[in-house]
């Protein structure tokens, strides 16, 4: 029997469940129709964060960033450029932490950018400052 996994939409926010083997064959949402992946960041915000956060069953890295922010700004194609390589075994998404500073607060976010990976809801890793896209690679995959 194969595995089921959940699957927020990047789009609509719907929880899809698929076999897990069916994950790189570009699947779509049962809700919307569009693609569950794109190989980009999914852009966050208050009513998206905890649901991509705690629903998805494949790993969800986060990046926390503000549009003022020189650091964020230069590794943002880095982070796009990773996220194009791992998905769809890890979930990208970015939270602007200007627009959302309640969550930012929560999270102790003292400096931008910094990345966390959240593993069944839970944070298990964090890192600050900004890095290219092989070292924000090799964190992930260390961290996993």
């Amino acid at each position: 029997m194969t595995d089921l996994v959940h699957i927020v939409c990047p789009q609509c926010a719907g929880v899809n469940r698929l076999s897990n083997d069916k994950l790189t064959s570009g699947p779509k949402c049962g809700k919307c129709q569009q693609p569950l992946f794109g190989h980009s960041p999914q852009e966050l915000n208050a009513a998206t964060y905890n649901k991509v956060t705690t629903r998805n069953d494949i790993p969800v890295v986060v990046d926390f960033w503000a549009p003022w922010c020189g650091p964020c700004k230069a590794m943002a194609p880095a982070y796009e450029q990773a996220a194009n390589q791992l998905e769809p075994r890890v979930r990208f998404a970015k939270l602007n932490t200007e627009q959302e500073p309640s969550i930012g607060s929560a999270l102790a976010i003292r400096g931008i950018p910094t990345l966390i990976v959240f593993v069944g809801g839970k944070e298990v890793a964090r890192q600050s400052g900004a890095m290219p896209q092989g070292e924000i690679i090799r964190w992930i995959e260390s961290v996993l």
